[in-house]
């Protein structure tokens, strides 16, 4: 199988877990790597072997030799940067949301589906095993039939203490309900449908640059289900997010990530031992994909078809 090699543009916090992730891959390398700050790309550069760097993501496409570019810049720039690598015809993995407005997204898709090359969205959880088990006992019928489904997202914190930069804790392009909300949005259309808003109501502070403190949105499943997401920051205890599905039969929960836990009516509700089964990672299915072999990549359409449920969320 052939070696991919990796581009990758913006070194914060995901964009160094994924460069992590890319050269623990037998088939993959990052080969290059871009940051608007010339002393964050050098350090880059040299922790992975002193490596080509840059400070302008135009030099790099120009200058590299390369298989596959990972945006991994604030969402305010995702459709700049997007744009000039599909123009270069080099595939591409984008970090969600995919854009910073519907319109944006939209562009981003068409232009992309044109252009014939391997299009894909960062979301874990499509890979994650406790992700993976709720999708499959919500199938199996572990709950019975779905009576409400429900998004709890409570911060201690925003941005949380790992991720203080201004542009998480704006409310342009950051937030918890574009951080966080996007994941089990686009989990939910995976696992359920589509979905159609309702209405939303946001808690937003005096300041109009800082984002949202909290939100209450109802929405529908496709059978008319609802579908209610809470959340609220700046409070009180422990970061606690919740996916809870209530059924006729029982309740189903994806709690933080990687917990699962349920109960049948009449019991109480307990952790659910998951199966640590050895699963194809994104990385495994974007080389699968360039290899023109099977693959289970979440594309550009999945990121659009989220972005226009958080759009309208956020739209108060």
């Amino acid at each position: 199988m052939k070696h991919v090699r990796v581009g990758v543009i913006g070194l914060g916090a995901i964009g160094e877990r994924l460069i992590q992730g890319f050269n623990a891959n037998n088939h993959t390398t990052v080969t290059a790597v871009v940051d608007k700050e010339k002393e964050r790309a050098v350090d880059m550069a040299e922790k992975l072997g002193g490596i080509n760097w840059y400070d302008n993501h135009k030099d790099m496409l120009a200058n590299e030799e390369l298989d596959l570019v990972y945006v991994a810049v604030p969402p305010k720039y995702h459709h700049a940067v997007t744009m000039d690598v599909i123009d270069k015809g080099v595939h591409i993995l984008c970090e969600k949301p995919l854009a910073n407005s519907v319109e944006e997204a939209k562009e981003m898709l068409e232009k992309v589906e044109q252009a014939g090359i391997i299009h894909a969205m960062n979301f874990p959880l499509n890979y994650s095993n406790p992700a993976n088990s709720f999708d499959s006992l919500i199938k199996e019928g572990y709950i019975g039939k779905l009576r409400k489904l429900e998004l709890s997202m409570n911060f201690p914190n925003w941005p949380r203490l790992w991720q203080q930069n201004d542009w998480v804790a704006g409310r342009e392009q950051g937030g918890f309900v574009l951080e966080v909300g996007v994941h089990f949005i686009q989990l939910t259309q995976r696992i359920f449908g589509s979905i159609t808003f309702q209405n939303s109501t946001l808690e937003l502070p005096e300041d109009e640059t800082k984002c949202e403190t909290g939100i209450i949105a109802s929405l529908e499943l496709e059978d008319g289900t609802p579908f209610l997401i809470n959340g609220i920051s700046q409070i009180a205890g422990a970061e606690r997010i919740a996916y809870t599905a209530y059924g006729t039969e029982g309740t189903l929960s994806l709690g933080d990530w990687g917990k699962l836990e349920g109960g049948k009516l009449g019991e109480e509700i307990q952790p659910i031992e998951i199966e640590t089964t050895e699963t194809a990672t994104l990385i495994d299915n974007l080389v699968s994909a360039i290899a023109g072999k099977e693959n289970r990549l979440f594309t550009f359409k999945d990121g659009y078809e989220a972005q226009v449920i958080l759009e309208k969320l956020r739209d108060n």
